[in-house]
């Protein structure tokens, strides 16, 4: 499955390295971009060897970034979602700082996977062996954008006033707040690796959705450059905006194109509530 496919209508899937993708596609056609690029973590990825030198994964991503750089339209947004791991915590703040001369840090969400509160706990805990460290419940989403400028639209994925007064009392359109910067947003829960298509770092469909709806920009091209099992175009699908993705592994590349045409026609879609 080298080169390219078209996947469904309105969608394109690469299969292929990123680098050699980016530098075909046409400059600033980008509004979007929502990746969860390898970790360097050790991960079991089928066709990515996930363990390289720090600085050498560091200089790889800088590069990426780059690329990606070039493609995105001047008011685009880029949300990179990126881990440590409880071991090895300075990665994603060694990666954000060498991106600065790239990109402006516009937004730092705290996506919570999991969380107690009280005697509760909602989410998934992963097991942490040892005594030395909490459960790793949180990853991080920069928001980079060109600029640190780029207009949001918070209210799509905003909240309820739980204060109903404060809607009348401080000139509220509508009863929706700001969400903040901390997204709670647990994982399905599953039994097994083929669950999540024996991919070793999925995210759910709603974290690249709330992403696409608060940049807030349609039309849209969302672009997805380490896809994996496609979440974000499925995303972008259920979105109705046009989704481009990479991966280097064609086994990831055919599940991805398998779930996007699994997916309801648009016509019948119907919008899922953001909280």
């Amino acid at each position: 499955m080298d080169g390219l496919s078209t996947a469904a209508p309105g969608h394109i899937l690469h299969c292929g390295d990123c680098l050699d993708v980016l530098a075909g596609m046409e400059e600033a056609s980008v509004d979007v971009v929502v990746t969860s690029p390898p970790y360097n973590l050790d991960l079991r990825y089928a066709s990515y060897q996930d363990r390289r030198a720090e600085d050498d994964y560091l200089t790889w991503m800088v590069t990426v970034a780059t690329a990606l750089r070039r493609v995105m339209k001047p008011d685009a947004s880029f949300f990179l979602n990126i881990s440590g791991s409880p071991n090895r915590p300075w990665l994603p703040f060694e990666l954000i700082v060498r991106l600065r001369p790239i990109f402006a840090l516009q937004n730092h969400i705290t996506w919570i996977k999991s969380i107690a509160i009280g005697d509760d706990s909602v989410g998934h805990f992963k097991p942490v062996a040892g005594r030395r460290f909490l459960h790793h419940a949180h990853e991080h989403i920069f928001h980079l954008t060109g600029d640190g400028n780029v207009a949001l639209d918070r209210l799509a994925i905003g909240v309820p006033y739980k204060d109903k007064s404060n809607i009348a009392r401080r000139g509220h359109p509508r009863d929706l707040r700001c969400r903040g910067n901390t997204w709670f947003i647990p994982y399905e829960t599953v039994q097994s690796r083929a669950a999540k298509f024996n991919h070793p770092g999925t995210f759910p469909v709603d974290l690249p959705r709330w992403c696409i709806r608060l940049h807030g920009k349609r039309p849209a091209v969302v672009l997805d450059p380490f896809m994996g099992t496609g979440t974000t175009l499925v995303a972008a699908d259920r979105e109705t905006v046009r989704g481009i993705g990479i991966d280097i592994d064609p086994v990831y590349v055919a599940i991805a194109r398998e779930r996007l045409e699994a997916e309801t026609p648009p016509l019948l879609r119907a919008p899922v509530p953001a909280g």
